[in-house]
């Protein structure tokens, strides 16, 4: 390292020079794109260091100003207002608030107008108040720093928002690139840089990029001030993977590929600082394009309310209409003539008894406001307010707290609440989502032996079943421990079940008595601690370990003065690899352009001693050639070939003499990728002086060859070193899972939810994750839908021959899933992204659909953003299910955007993923708690609030309707006006709010016990069709049994001491506290999980009708009218108001009761069951039962960990059995055997 003028330290390393492959070189394809610049797509001009002149015309662009937000303050109020009058309940309340102030309305403008307007507001308000939050996340990104050259060699730190087109910036290493940036130079000499963009595509593994050639030399801050040049290059696009441009620099152009191109949301790592100059800015990068606007998403249940709200509508418009007919046949009787109706004194001049149908046709008008209580107005704002609290509630939900990151969930818009509760797909990212990106160490295969004997965790439930040590009988039965340790077998049906305990008990303490060191998930004693040097075969063991410490493209970092050094390297398995490596006593010390030392341990003397060898050539790892080789030479001259990669490459690559240990391998390999974890076979190859020059004449040739058969040329050059290789063994690293994500999959699986896990990550990356997370089992078949090799080297091939072979595919996938035995074979579908993009495209899309949806899961891998996006969409539109979508990173917004839920993980990767998300979670395994307990609490109580709503006004407003027939259709309304305002606004609306916030038909620890419960959700039983007719017919009788008692208990009697008659007055009081009584204990029959909060609400309800009356009948005569003293001087002492009360409120509520009584006792739901159990104490004292009830929903789940364990258990049991049989077998069969029998005869 060597300190330039300006203090910054460059690095000698060139690592360009280190790479054989075209990862760092433009494509060739550059030459051809060159003609297409300045024409229409491709008119971008970029002035660098000269971004001012991107402020003005021709060649302004947008500053770097992103924002997810819904509304600004210019569009807030009529995109506000059009999302509220999207309901049809606002827009009819419109329309009778404008019909209130002319001479039709019934009643006063203002009993109509205000609750509008309340309503109207609060919701308003609450929108307001949510996107506010957005816009705060937006500028805790926009105001992120970046240092910008300022001129004369000067920078200075500036907000992203800041940031202009053609603005020089230096961006250090783990900062996110602020645009999309084009690569100057960086803390390497040769200008190369190490790029994370699992953000974008969600790929683990770090991107080379590499500066032009042209730019190397600006590396000091005094040469920025000179630097003058243009760029010209393709408009703004979502393309990640291409890129087409020229750079313009000193009369001279050079290609732009690629590449030389940092994206935005990406960040820097393993390199201390990059310079670069923004080619596009906020909306323009090809993150933000990846992206989509924040919709405005509507519940299921909201829309399903919708459509209540219209049959309401229609309910009036029908008794509208009937009290229109009625009062134009009323009119044109004989009976408008009696004296006493006054008809003809005009005190309402738009009644003319002369003209019937004009009359009749006014009265439809105003009975459409008179009956516009059946419309709930106030239900839409109790049920945001409801929603708020709910809302509320869940983000103070501890049990959904992180310590470990201090976070904790976030209801980042409440309006998709019951959403949750009824959730049937969920779509996955894996990186950050469900693992850590953190590998670990786990197992290795030397020699045909295994080690690393740690059970997994399916293992371990197994052997707690099944009462024997798992991990010691897969030994036995593979045969593959050749160490002769003994081997301890228990039988099923004997077992001592202390003898179980002490086994697992070994396991358990075994897993808590070593240091945990990062990277490193590893226990075998006859590896630690140096005991493999006491191997018999020492010298095989060694070129494994010095094949981890070797083969691989990582750097040595000191940033400690510990023992322990630690790594960076392009992907995170190589970091395991060097971490065990030195665990192991192989310690990676030093890498430069030539050479690379390790601390290796001598087994001769015990001792650590230091070899330095020279590294010859090495050919990296790309998703081609799934392989990667180093070349080094060590100090006695002798010449290596190293090689790690899959193990299908390897073994067509092996030697005849260096297959010994090929079959044991390949079965530890089988077993490591059913245990999740991602594997890599090791091997090498002595090299002989001789075949090594006359091999690196050839390899240099085609290194130095420019043209497009460049890459045949090393490709082949490879294939003739890569060969007659010697098998070593096997690694076995786990992509280690967040807490908890096995057993939340396992929940949700029972909760009859399927998991769709969409990755950028490659197929056998996502497969070892499907095994880890339990979403794949052993015995589980796997449809593959992929192109042929043919379809996809062949560029010339038609895409329809292409889809007509997807199409085959297809079809025979589906013939296989009819007729299997589908609770025997569960399938899973596995795609990359070339084959879903075709299977999404014309008629193959239904075929496509047809077959994931019969499948179990769906793993689709190599997926771009737009994919992910556009798989969300178009399975929205065929299933018609409710999908939730959850990542953490850029690459999962528009997947999250597009889902009706989308919920986004607050991890370690940015916050886009959060900022556009509906939900965010610390952690993946929070997602078990969010939906099982609270999306199907809320669930619940939205369904339960809004069914009361259409019950209590139904009930509340045809009492309207009868008594305008009972009076011959006269448009008189019963009750005072200030009864109508107080009915939906304080005297019901509360006990529904504690309804809607704090209703539990089981616990949440029952929830979650029982998980087949949330399946009532997906059924939408609670808010089905059925359910709510049959509540609008409650609520028609009940209006009918208060209405027709009411009356007909009070008229034909005299209504107190004196003799008198009830005046309307007195009817309309009575019957109102009858409809308040009703109402009110029908929300109390509802209510499973009373609290203090309910029974105050509920009872203070009632108790507030009674003071509302008295001291509104207190009032001076000018306002209280005709209730003065009505009731302490009128219906509260006479004794039949409170006789007509009691009577009329029992036998209103009895329908119900007795329906509750013949459901519960002969049709119970599951809830019903499990709150009978729960009450009876059968939890407890009969605990088999319980268990036998929460079984129920494990044998429906044909994924999870618990079916996993389940298969697991059968497929040993099958194994015990047939090898039971074998040595029975061998014993019959055997001399000694014969020889006893014949003694016995």
């Amino acid at each position: 390292m060597s300190a330039g003028p300006s203090g910054r330290r460059k690095s000698k390393l060139k690592w360009s020079k280190l790479y054989t492959f075209s990862c760092l070189r433009p494509s060739s394809s550059d030459d051809h794109d060159a003609p297409l610049l300045g024409q229409p797509g491709f008119s971008r001009v970029v002035f660098c260091n000269d971004s001012h002149l991107h402020k003005i015309k021709p060649h302004k662009y947008p500053n770097n100003y992103v924002s997810t937000t819904k509304y600004n303050l210019i569009t807030f109020l009529p995109r506000a207002l059009f999302e509220q009058f999207r309901r049809v309940a606002n827009l009819y309340f419109l329309l009778a608030a404008v019909l209130s102030v002319t001479p039709l309305a019934a009643y006063n403008a203002y009993s109509v107008i205000a609750p509008l307007v309340f309503v109207v507001g609060i919701s308003m308000l609450k929108e307001a108040i949510e996107d506010w939050h957005r816009f705060l996340q937006d500028r805790e990104v926009n105001s992120r720093k970046v240092r910008v050259h300022i001129g004369n060699g000067s920078y200075v730190e500036k907000s992203w928002e800041l940031l202009l087109v053609g603005d020089l910036v230096k961006v250090s290493k783990n900062e996110y690139f602020p645009g999309d940036l084009l690569l100057l130079s960086s803390s390497y000499e040769d200008g190369l840089c190490y790029v994370e963009t699992m953000n974008l595509d969600g790929e683990t593994n770090l991107k080379a990029k590499r500066s032009l050639e042209a730019t190397l030399s600006i590396d000091e801050n005094s040469e920025f001030s000179k630097f003058k040049a243009t760029i010209r290059c393709e408009d703004p696009n979502p393309s990640l993977y291409t890129f087409v441009g020229n750079l313009d620099l000193e009369n001279e152009s050079y290609p732009i590929s690629p590449s030389q191109i940092l994206l935005r949301d990406s960040k820097l790592r393993n390199t201390e600082y990059v310079y670069g100059v923004v080619i596009f800015t906020g909306p323009d990068t090809k993150a933000v394009r990846n992206s989509t606007r924040s919709p405005s998403k509507r519940s299921r249940v909201e829309r399903k309310m919708d459509r209540v709200i219209y049959l309401l509508f229609a309910m009036m418009l029908l008794i509208s209409f009937v009290s229109a007919i009625g009062s134009a046949l009323f009119t044109e009787s004989k009976e408008y003539k009696r004296w006493y109706l006054r008809l003809n004194d005009d005190i309402d001049t738009l009644f003319n008894p002369e003209e019937p149908m004009s009359s009749g046709l006014l009265q439809f008008v105003r009975a459409l406001v008179l009956y516009g209580y059946l419309i709930p107005i106030s239900l839409y704002v109790s049920i945001e307010i409801v929603k708020v609290l709910q809302a509320m509630l869940i983000n103070k939900d501890v049990r959904m707290y992180d310590e470990a990151t201090g976070k904790s969930v976030e209801t980042r818009t409440s309006n998709l609440n019951e959403e949750l509760g009824q959730v049937e797909l969920i779509l996955s990212d894996k990186t950050g989502t469900l693992t850590c990106n953190q590998m670990e160490f786990r197992k290795c295969s030397i020699e045909g032996i295994s080690f690393g004997g740690e059970v997994t965790e399916v293992d371990l439930a197994a052997s707690q079943r099944m009462n024997i040590d798992v991990e010691r009988y897969r030994f036995s039965l593979d045969g593959s421990d050749s160490t002769g340790r003994s081997v301890e077998m228990f039988d099923l049906s004997t077992a001592d079940p202390s003898t179980e305990k002490d086994v697992l008990g070994k396991i358990e303490n075994s897993r808590t008595s070593y240091p945990i060191i990062k990277g490193f998930n590893f226990r075998d004693d006859r590896l630690e601690d140096r005991m493999w040097i006491y191997k018999s075969n020492v010298v095989d063991t060694m070129m494994f370990f010095r094949v981890m410490a070797l083969c691989h493209t990582g750097i040595p970092v000191d940033e400690n003065k510990s023992d322990k050094t630690k790594y960076e390297a392009e992907s995170p398995e190589e970091v395991a690899f060097l971490i065990a490596a030195q665990e192991f006593g192989f310690k990676f010390c030093q890498r430069t352009q030539s050479t690379m030392v390790l601390q290796e341990l001598d087994p001769s003397s015990g001792l650590e001693v230091k070899r330095e060898y020279k590294l010859l050539n090495l050919l990296e790892f790309n998703s081609s050639r799934k392989r990667m080789s180093v070349i080094v030479g060590n100090e006695d001259g002798e010449i290596f070939l190293f090689c790690k990669g899959a193990d299908d490459v390897i073994f067509d690559r092996l030697a005849d003499d260096g297959r010994t240990y090929q079959l044991a391998t390949t079965m530890h390999l089988s077993r490591y990728g059913e245990d999740g974890l991602r594997t890599m076979v090791f091997a090498y190859k002595k090299v002989e002086v001789s075949e090594y020059e006359k091999w690196s004449s050839v390899f240099m040739k085609a290194k130095a060859n420019i043209g497009p058969e460049r890459e045949e040329l090393l490709e082949a050059a490879s294939e003739m070193i890569e060969k007659d290789l010697y098998l070593l063994g096997a690694v076995a690293v786990e992509d280690k899972l967040q807490k908890g994500v096995p057993e939340c999959i396992d929940k949700l699986v029972q909760a009859g939810l399927k998991i769709w896990l969409l990755t950028g990550d490659k197929k056998e990356t996502a497969i070892n994750i499907g095994y880890s997370c339990s979403l794949l089992r052993h015995d589980m078949k796997q449809l593959h839908l992929c192109l042929s090799k043919e379809s996809q080297t062949n560029q010339q091939m038609k895409v329809k021959v292409i889809k007509e072979e997807i199409m085959r595919q297809l079809q025979s996938f589906y013939t296989l899933i009819t007729e299997e035995n589908r609770s025997e074979s569960p399938f899973a579908l596995i795609l990359d992204g070339k084959a879903l993009e075709l299977s999404l495209s014309g008629d193959v899309k239904k075929h496509f659909f047809s077959v994931a949806m019969n499948c179990d899961v769906v793993i689709c891998c190599r997926v771009s953003p737009k994919q992910k996006a556009l798989i969300t969409r178009m399975l929205k539109q065929h299933s018609g299910k409710t999908i939730l979508a959850i990542g953490d990173g850029a690459n999962d917004v528009g997947m999250i955007q597009e889902a009706d839920i989308g919920v986004g993980i607050s991890g370690m990767e940015g916050m886009q993923a959060v900022m556009a998300s509906d939900f965010s979670l610390p952690q993946f395994r929070f997602l078990e708690r969010l939906l099982i307990v609270h999306g199907h609490w809320c669930y619940k109580r939205i369904s339960k609030m809004i069914l009361y709503f259409v019950y209590k006004n139904i009930a509340f407003g045809l009492t309207l309707f009868y008594y305008n027939a009972f009076t011959g259709f006269s448009g008189q309304d019963l009750y005072d006006d200030w009864y109508m305002v107080m009915f939906n606004v304080i005297l019901t609306s509360l006990p529904v709010i504690s309804l809607g916030v704090l209703e539990q038909d089981v616990s949440s620890d029952v929830c979650l016990k029982f998980p087949g419960l949330y399946r009532e959700g997906q059924s939408n039983i609670c808010f089905s069709w059925k359910r709510i007719i049959g509540w609008i017919s409650n609520g028609i009788l009940t209006s009918l049994t208060i209405f027709t008692l009411s009356i007909y208990m009070l008229c034909p009697s005299a209504f107190d001491k004196g003799g008198d008659l009830a005046d309307i007055e007195h009817i309309g009081a009575i019957t109102y506290t009858c409809i308040i009584w009703t109402v009110n204990c029908q929300i109390a029959l509802m209510i499973s999980h009373f609290t203090w909060i309910s029974h105050f609400l509920i009872w203070g309800s009632i108790l507030s009708w009674y003071i509302f009356l008295f001291l509104y009948g207190m009032l001076p005569l000018a306002y209280s009218n005709n209730v003065f003293h009505i009731f302490n001087e009128q219906i509260g002492p006479a004794p039949i108001y409170w006789i007509v009360t009691l009577f009329v409120v029992v036998v209103s509520l009895l329908p119900y009761y007795m329906h509750i009584v013949v459901q519960r006792s002969f049709f119970p739901l599951d809830d019903h069951i499990i709150q009978e159990m729960k009450s009876s104490g059968t939890d407890v004292s009969d605990t088999p039962m319980w268990l036998r009830e929460q079984e129920k929903s494990k044998q429906l789940a044909q994924v999870g960990y618990s079916a996993r364990v389940d298969a697991k258990i059968r497929h040993l049991k099958d194994q015990l059995h047939r090898k039971g049989k074998s040595i029975s077998s061998s014993f019959t069969n055997s001399p000694l055997y014969r020889t006893t029998k014949g003694r016995d005869r």
